[in-house]
This record gives C-alpha cells, sequence and structure tokens, in this order.
C-alpha cells in the first residue's frame, strides 16, 4: 500500500513528438494520455505538461541544448521533483536528463509499471507485475534498483536512495527474476487446472477486451451484478474477474473481464501477463468494449486489435464491438452512430452506465453462441496429426476412432470452423 501521508511529488509531464514521424494519433492526444496515466499515481500531482517537437532525437539527451535549458529553468521556476517523459528514454539520456535538470525522470514503460505495481491485488497480478518490472530493469542497470530494499510500493522509479554497484544489481534482479518466476509457475499451473476444469462445463466463455477505461468494468458490473472497482481512470482495474452469466435465451456462459490494453504497452508486460490474457485466447465469444465518445476511439481499437493479434487470437473467434459511453455522446452524433452501427450486424451501441442497449447486446450474444452447427465425419491420415489436434483444440470432436491409414472423426462444428479446418 501506498504511504498517503508522504508530500505528493510535483511532477511534470513531456510528449515527445519527431515532426517527421507519422504517428497513428495527434502528439496533444497522446499528451492527455500521458497526463491521465501520471494522474493515476496518487503521490503524483502534475503541475504542467507539454508537447515538444522535435526536427530530431539527440541520442544523448533526446532534446537539444536549448530545449534542455529551456525546461530546466522552468523546473527549477515551478519545482519539479519528477519529469515523466511519454516515451522510450535510454538509459544513458535518463541519466544525462537527471544530470542536467536536477530531478528524478520515468519514461512511459516505468510509469506504466508504476501504476500496475499499485494497482495489482491478487497474488498472480503482483508477481506478474514484479517479474514484469525486474525484467525491465534488467537492461537498464544505470541506477539504484531501490524495489530491492523497498519501504514502499511500486519498483523505486518514483523514489529512493542512491546508487549501488551494477554487478551486485545484476545478480540481486536475477536471484529475483528465478524466484518469481517458479512462483508464478505455480499459480500459472493453478490457472490451468480451472480453465481445464472449465473445459469440460459446456459453458461458453465471453471475454471482454478493450482500451483501458473504455468500461469494461461497469460492463461487467451491469451484466454480472458484480462490484468490481469501475472509476474513470486509466487501468482502474488490473486483475481478471469471471462470473456466470444467464442469457436470455437461458443458455449460461462465463463472462471474463481482462486487464485494459493501452498504446505502446511494455512489451515487459504483455509476457508477463500472457498467463491472465490466455482466457482470451480460450475465449468463444469476444466482446470488443470502445469508448466511442474518446476523440480516439478509431485508433484506440487498432491498438486493441493489434494487440488481440499479437496474443494469437483465432481468426475464427468471432469478436461484437461495443460502442460503450454513448450516454457521453450529444444527440447528433448519436443519431450518426446509431445508423452506422445498425449497417453492422456485429457493432451494437451501449451506455453501461445507464444500462441502454444492454439487454440488445445479451441478445446478440445469445444469437452469437447458438450459431448453427452441423455434423460431420472426417477421414484424417496419421501424417496430419497437426489438423487432429487442431480439432481437439476446437472442442468440436465427438468420437473418434483408429483405422488402418488415419483417424475417423466425428465433429459437431460452425460453418466458420469448418471454413478454418479447409484452410488448414
Amino acid at each position: 500500500m501506498r504511504d498517503t501521508a508522504v508530500a505528493a511529488t510535483r511532477t511534470w509531464v513531456l510528449h515527445p513528438a519527431l515532426k517527421s514521424a507519422n504517428a497513428r494519433r495527434l502528439p496533444e492526444h497522446g499528451l492527455a494520455e500521458a497526463v491521465a496515466l501520471a494522474a493515476a499515481l496518487p503521490e503524483l500531482e502534475v503541475c504542467g505538461s507539454e508537447v515538444v517537437r522535435l526536427a530530431r532525437t539527440h541520442p544523448g539527451t533526446l532534446f537539444g541544448s536549448g530545449k534542455l535549458a529551456e525546461l530546466k529553468a522552468r523546473f527549477k521556476a515551478d519545482g519539479i521533483d519528477l519529469v515523466i517523459v511519454d516515451g522510450p528514454v535510454s538509459p544513458v539520456q535518463q541519466r544525462n536528463l537527471e544530470k542536467e535538470w536536477g530531478v528524478k525522470l520515468l519514461d512511459r514503460t516505468s510509469l506504466i509499471l508504476e501504476i500496475f505495481a499499485d494497482r495489482a491485488r491478487t497474488r498472480e497480478g503482483v508477481l506478474q507485475v514484479e517479474l514484469a518490472a525486474l525484467s525491465y530493469q534488467r537492461t537498464r542497470l544505470v541506477r539504484a534498483w531501490t524495489h530491492l530494499e523497498r519501504q514502499r510500493g511500486g519498483f523505486g522509479f518514483v523514489g529512493g536512495p542512491g546508487e549501488t554497484q551494477i554487478e551486485s544489481d545484476r545478480r540481486a534482479i536475477d536471484d529475483q527474476v528465478v524466484r518469481l518466476r517458479r512462483q508464478l509457475d505455480q499459480v500459472v499451473k493453478t490457472r490451468e487446472l480451472h480453465r481445464a476444469a472449465r473445459a469440460k462445463v459446456p459453458f461458453p466463455v465471453v471475454a471482454l477486451v478493450g482500451y483501458t477505461n473504455a468500461g469494461k468494468s461497469t460492463l461487467f458490473n451491469r451484466i454480472t451484478g458484480a462490484e468490481v472497482m469501475a472509476k474513470d481512470m486509466l487501468f482502474a482495474t488490473l486483475d481478471p474477474t469471471m462470473r456466470g452469466v444467464v442469457l436470455p435465451s437461458g443458455a449460461k456462459v462465463i463472462l471474463s473481464d481482462t486487464v485494459g490494453f493501452i498504446s505502446d504497452l511494455p512489451t515487459q508486460l504483455v509476457a508477463a501477463f500472457r498467463a491472465t490474457l490466455e482466457e482470451v485466447l480460450s475465449a468463444d465469444l469476444i466482446l470488443h468494449v470502445r469508448d466511442i465518445s474518446h476523440p480516439e476511439t478509431v485508433e484506440q481499437a487498432a491498438d486493441v486489435t493489434d494487440i488481440l493479434a499479437s496474443l494469437g487470437v483465432k481468426e475464427e473467434t468471432p469478436i461484437i464491438e461495443v460502442w460503450n459511453k454513448l450516454d457521453l455522446v450529444d444527440a447528433s452524433q448519436r443519431e450518426a452512430l446509431t445508423a452506422q452501427a445498425a449497417q453492422r450486424p456485429m457493432v451494437l451501441p451501449v451506455s453501461a452506465l445507464t444500462g441502454e442497449g444492454v439487454e440488445a447486446l445479451l441478445a446478440l450474444v445469445s444469437r452469437t453462441l447458438d450459431e448453427d452447427r452441423a455434423e460431420a465425419v472426417l477421414t484424417v491420415p496419421f501424417d496430419q496429426g497437426r489438423r487432429r489436434a487442431w480439432l481437439h483444440e476446437q472442442g468440436v470432436v465427438k468420437k473418434e476412432t483408429q483405422t488402418e491409414t488415419g483417424w475417423q472423426i466425428t465433429v459437431r462444428w460452425t460453418a466458420r470452423q469448418e471454413a478454418r479446418w479447409q484452410r488448414l
């Protein structure tokens, strides 16, 4: 837990923007997101922020000498203790900037890791975040890794004692990585047992995914009646939650709420949270929740799609786009959105806060999961073991017998699964 008695750290947020870069989003929106990330840590007081437009990045200091001097004067005048750079900062750049400005400095990855450290509640979440932080720190041994003797939450990016020797730091980090991986392996095995147990129960899994703060937890609470923490804050919840839900058709499903995504999500976090995100890989249906009121909802959706692809979500897994936060959209825009969604069968506008459209969403979930299935008998030669394994992974095998030349397999599958089988 954080020590709320400690005075807030006066913080300034910078968003570097290369003039030649073909970025997916506007720098001003990137800065706004970075400020919101900083505001998610209770001990930080954001005193100012700005977009810094760069003709090129300087290898040693990131910014040019003129900008360095200008920012130094501003930080000194405003009593700034911490600077957040919304982007990658090399160890050398970090060291030089901290020395030049006389402040501590966090890059985007460090900030997100700190937020995750503050949010993780379950044992698995805590272990995953700590492993991600250690993996990141292992590559940057230029300053004190104070989490090794920490007296506070987080991982020492925000504050701590002086330098330690690189060799002892590296040894201590490696020892902790080994210990954490052993502990996490045990937790992951338990999760896999739970997943295997659920696979034996004929209840489909519906996974909620989306950009952070899109309203997944609010929608989850609305559908299930649960009381998962839901706030207007980036990464308000981290740990996955699952609940049983009875659909209007009477069918039962398991609804899973997952960690929110974000642009430039640190690779260490994607790797550390893979076991948790595997709930998405095994889902029968994905609900992609979008904040349709956000000015960059299209860009956010593209980021989520990229992460789902990197995780290896199967092509045949149906995805319903849930255009959430309809209550924040003005009347004229609402009409346009409703008309646009009506042209797309797997898109539905809703307001998780007011409940508008949620019944229609549950009905669409029912129809999607009740997709017609047909029975077929396949002959699979022994040299096509990969195709046979795919059928079992899909859970469509009803009966299997072995012949002299291969397997005779009776399956019950959807047209989508049959088409995928033909492409294997």
